[in-house]
């Protein structure tokens, strides 16, 4: 059974949350990818970040361009690793969660157990899918950036699965394991 959570998050909801959980997050989620990232970082840097990070989630995604009467075109999970360069300065600026597809470093892993965040995948290839939770799409800064400038959306209902806890769980090492033990069980009741 999915738990359903808000964004932003409070810290007592993340504490909860264990890997391989199913959650639907509703509410507010900023939108970044690679060089979005570099410039937030950079803004961050400076003093003036063009949003509040502390307490906000981040989903790395690169929207299509919207259809007719839609805010929004195809919303797919990109490969998070490409943010892991950026995301322990963002991490250390009070960043609680983070949305995409693909494991992180083991750096990454270990400051989300030091600063208390969680990571989060979205179903690859599921873009178009994923754009119907989306309900409204607003530019934030970069627009130069085209596809990859920052932007905050308000989403209902949008499914992911908890990958890395603050307990130091990780999906990505356990569910091949946990998978391997029960095809095992599975063949020798055969």
């Amino acid at each position: 059974m999915p738990i359903e959570v808000i964004s932003p998050m409070r810290q007592e909801v993340i504490e909860k949350l264990r890997c391989g959980d199913q959650v639907l997050i509703s509410g507010m989620l900023y939108v970044a990818r690679d060089a979005a990232h570099k410039r937030l970082v950079e803004a961050l840097e400076n003093g003036n970040p063009p949003f509040e990070v502390a307490g906000q989630t981040i989903y790395y995604m690169g929207p299509s361009p919207a259809p007719p009467g839609r805010c929004i075109g195809s919303a797919g999970p990109t490969t998070s690793g490409r943010m892991d360069a950026y995301t322990r300065r963002l991490l250390g600026a009070g960043l609680q969660a983070m949305i995409g597809k693909g494991p992180r470093s083991r750096e990454v892993t270990a400051a989300m157990q030091r600063y208390r965040a969680v990571y989060f995948a979205a179903v690859g290839g599921a873009g178009a899918l994923l754009s119907q939770c989306i309900r409204s799409c607003e530019t934030v800064a970069y627009p130069e950036l085209g596809a990859e400038a920052l932007r905050r959306i308000e989403v209902t209902l949008f499914p992911a699965v908890v990958i890395n806890d603050i307990h130091g769980g990780d999906l990505y090492a356990s569910g091949p394991a946990r998978f391997a033990r029960d095809c095992l069980r599975r063949i020798a009741k055969a």
